[in-house]
């Protein structure tokens, strides 16, 4: 549900994304968290900047637990990402 004050409509989209232990193609939804890979079980996190890390509607728009399942999964991708420029 999309409440008033929102800046935009969610546009679902459809990613592939490659899983990086098995090097299968696995297809997620841009509004998902995360999506294990059906050859070996892997998960992954979409990686996407959505509206859930910035407007202040986003709690009231997607839900407590979607949006507490969309923050973990952009704190474990900048946990990533701040390992991969150490490395």
């Amino acid at each position: 549900m999309i409440m008033e004050g929102c800046q935009g409509k969610p546009q679902i989209k459809i990613m592939d994304k490659i899983c990086p232990q098995c090097g299968y193609e696995i297809e997620i939804f841009s509004i998902d968290t995360e999506a294990v890979c059906e050859n070996c079980g892997f998960t992954i996190y979409n990686d996407t900047l959505t509206c859930v890390q910035w407007c202040q509607y986003a709690r009231k728009c997607f839900g407590d637990a979607a949006y507490e399942s969309l923050m973990k999964a952009a704190e474990i991708q900048k946990a990533r990402a701040a390992a991969a420029k150490k490395a």
